[in-house]
């Protein structure tokens, strides 16, 4: 049984991310995710199946043409899309946009997403290059003195450690990273997925970081990027995904977009309008923005 100390950052600048080097593979855009339908279970929430599927309850509600408010029913038959634009950048096989909420696995020509929690916009999750350098099934968690200090602030009972168990909130599996003492774990709250709610570590729902943790290893590369607004021409197509610039570092601005798409050569295929649209609602998921001259 080992011991694992997490969690625990100072507050970091965070920038769109670390730019690409000159060896680096010129970075790739893919899809995920898709459109589906999903019969709703004894339990479901609206907050339940965000997090389960890496899509916003406002995104949820609004394409079933329903309210937050409204009662799910076991047997109800929800449509559910969670698309993303993936963008891989550099030779790693683990690419993560905080802003998206999503890790992004590389398989040779294959790419999985997953949602994840990352950092409070009070204690964010910081950005740049990083290999996995350890592996742990059932850790030990040492709670780190600042968050010690936050449990005594809000008059919890102080915890210097906890052994594995169903209350332990890393869960079953803990990969760690070269990057400020955080990792990837588990969660026993799986409602917190895909949303902002860490202390800078990130989480992921039981059976996705089960699935990662047996397809990467000691050594694994990838790169952390903070990034609310992701554009990119994939298949012939100019697909556009806006997230809410939550760490108030990178503005979500037309200006940027048009910037984009000049430099990549497919202004003239943009649809503005659409553009503008999604801009404004900021619904976090990957639209078609290619103007139809049908």
């Amino acid at each position: 049984m080992g011991r694992v100390l997490v969690c625990a950052l100072l507050m970091l600048a965070l920038g769109p991310g670390r730019s690409a080097t000159a060896q680096d593979p010129p970075p790739r855009a893919v899809l995920t995710g898709g459109e589906f339908e999903h019969v709703i279970q004894r339990g479901d929430t609206f907050g339940l199946l965000s997090a389960r599927f890496g899509a916003g309850i406002a995104a949820i509600v609004e394409r079933n043409g329903l309210r937050r408010d409204d009662k799910l029913v076991p047997g109800q038959l929800l449509s559910i899309g969670n698309r993303h634009i993936a963008l891989i950048e550099g030779p790693g096989q683990l690419a993560i946009n905080l802003a998206q909420r999503m890790l992004f696995l590389v398989e040779g020509g294959n790419v999985s997403g997953y949602p994840i929690a990352v950092g409070l916009r009070s204690w964010p999750t910081p950005v740049g290059r990083f290999t996995v350098i350890d592996k742990e099934e059932n850790p030990t968690w040492d709670v780190p003195l600042s968050i010690q200090a936050e449990m005594r602030a809000q008059g919890k009972p102080v915890i210097t450690a906890m052994p594995p168990s169903p209350e332990n909130p890393l869960g079953k599996h803990w990969i760690r990273l070269s990057l400020a003492s955080i990792g990837i774990h588990g969660t026993i709250a799986p409602s917190s997925v895909y949303r902002y709610a860490s202390h800078g570590c990130m989480r992921m729902h039981p059976d996705d970081v089960a699935a990662l943790f047996g397809r990467v290893s000691v050594g694994t590369a990838g790169i952390v990027v903070y990034r609310p607004v992701t554009m990119a021409r994939i298949e012939g197509r100019v697909f556009l995904e806006v997230h809410a610039d939550v760490y108030r570092r990178a503005p979500v601005r037309l200006a940027s977009v048009e910037e984009t798409a000049r430099r990549e050569g497919y202004d003239a295929q943009v649809d503005w309008a659409a553009v503008r649209r999604v801009l404004d609602e900021q619904r976090g998921l990957a639209v078609d923005v290619t103007r139809d001259d049908r």
